[in-house]
């Protein structure tokens, strides 16, 4: 092993490649593809679409008819070029003018389609925000408030999802009767648990069971004003959906999975919890300092993505960096042990980090700048100490999407 710090710096290196958009589509329609040479449109979505149209650029025997990619600028390769595709950003976290842009761009590209024409489309977490068409009646403004209110209102993905559906001309299967019964081939990289074709990206090809139609309780009101302005989603047996078919090509466990299979060729010992994080991020990274501290030497591998619930004054930083700084309060004082907590998208919170990788003495580095982790915390402001402990992850465009990965290294 080199230093731990590099150690866990490879791990997550490990991760991301496993799930490497431009790679997997690429092996997996050489795997479908059986040789033999065919034509297609492609529509790749969401925050791996450049990868993932890379990948189908680069995939033998397909021959690419016209095609649209819709990141976020965040997302984007450094050189921009994606082998002629029509490029269109739109925000992310929050859905603005050029999300509604995209959504335009997205209905015109179906439109534009000649009967018959198969089509291939590449679908990754981010598409819900980065490509919109609002129902009559509802503004750009109130949809930003309303992303805004699920950002900090502490909803796992599938609750957010269901009201983010209820308030969209195109969520939730609503695009799927504009392909006109042409064969589709849908490919995923997942960034919810349990895989739910509907949740991820919030479903636009996809249809929604009965039970995930269903809204939250006890909802503000001004949402429920919003829900009823949305034309209805398609019945989850609508035939639109027939001649569509789906294929989930990585997730989370994935990536954990490649994590172990790097700590193991080094002969370190694996700890692997067996759910996916979802609850409070403070909770849980002390949870994880704890499980750290009571085991014995080895790489303990967390997956998922935790929930913070802002207050009205919220500073800096994302989940990672809260579940971060909380193990490092946890942990302070300890010899030989790091956290790294980052998203696999490569950005945590919507701002120049991944994520942070701590150890115990990042408390002291934080504190000898004048920082309270616990005001931090109460503040959801933990970028800021870990800017000063020196701990944050620069944020990078991975070309994957598969939640949040954590990684505990006891040495």
């Amino acid at each position: 092993m080199t230093d731990p710090r590099s150690f866990l710096r490879e791990v997550y290196g490990s991760a991301l490649a496993a799930v490497d958009g431009r790679r997997l589509v690429a092996r997996t329609l050489s795997s479908m593809a059986g040789g033999a040479p065919r034509e297609a449109a492609v529509l790749a979505i969401g925050k791996a679409a450049p990868a993932m149209f890379a990948g189908a650029a680069s995939a033998p025997g397909l021959a690419i008819t016209r095609a649209l990619v819709i990141t976020g600028a965040a997302y984007l390769p450094e050189d921009r070029e994606l082998s002629g595709a029509q490029l269109v950003t739109g925000g992310h976290p929050v859905p603005d003018q050029a999300s509604l842009a995209a959504g335009d761009a997205l209905l015109r590209f179906l439109a534009d389609l000649p009967p018959g024409e198969p089509l291939l489309i590449l679908l990754s977490g981010g598409a819900s925000a980065m490509a919109e068409r609002l129902p009559d009646g509802v503004g750009l403004d109130d949809l930003a408030r309303l992303n805004r209110w699920l950002l900090g209102s502490g909803f796992d993905i599938g609750d957010t999802n269901r009201i983010r559906r209820a308030v969209s001309a195109i969520k939730g299967g609503r695009l799927a009767p504009l392909l006109g019964g042409r064969p589709a081939e849908l490919l995923i990289i997942s960034d919810v648990p349990g895989d739910h074709v509907h949740d991820i990206g919030s479903g636009p090809f996809s249809p929604v069971p009965a039970e995930a139609r269903r809204l939250p309780p006890n909802l503000p009101d001004w949402i429920g004003t919003l829900v009823g302005h949305a034309p209805p989603m398609p019945a989850a047996n609508d035939p639109a959906f027939a001649t569509i078919a789906t294929r989930i090509i990585a997730n989370n466990g994935s990536a954990r999975a490649a994590a172990a299979n790097r700590a193991i060729a080094s002969d370190v010992k694996v700890y692997r919890r067996s759910t996916l994080v979802a609850e409070d991020a403070e909770a849980a990274g002390t949870a994880f300092a704890e499980a750290l501290l009571r085991s014995g030497e080895g790489l303990h591998i967390w997956g998922g993505e935790p929930a913070v619930t802002l207050p009205p004054d919220a500073g800096q930083g994302g989940r990672c960096q809260h579940f971060a700084l909380a193990a490092a309060q946890r942990l302070s004082g300890a010899a030989d042990v790091h956290v790294l907590a980052a998203g696999s998208d490569g950005c945590d919170g919507g701002g120049e980090q991944a994520g942070a990788l701590v150890d115990g003495g990042s408390v002291a580095r934080g504190r000898a700048a004048g920082l309270d982790p616990a005001d931090c915390l109460r503040r959801a402001d933990a970028g800021r100490f870990l800017a000063a402990s020196g701990d944050l992850l620069p944020s990078t465009a991975t070309g994957t999407n598969v939640m949040d990965l954590m990684f505990g290294l006891k040495s």
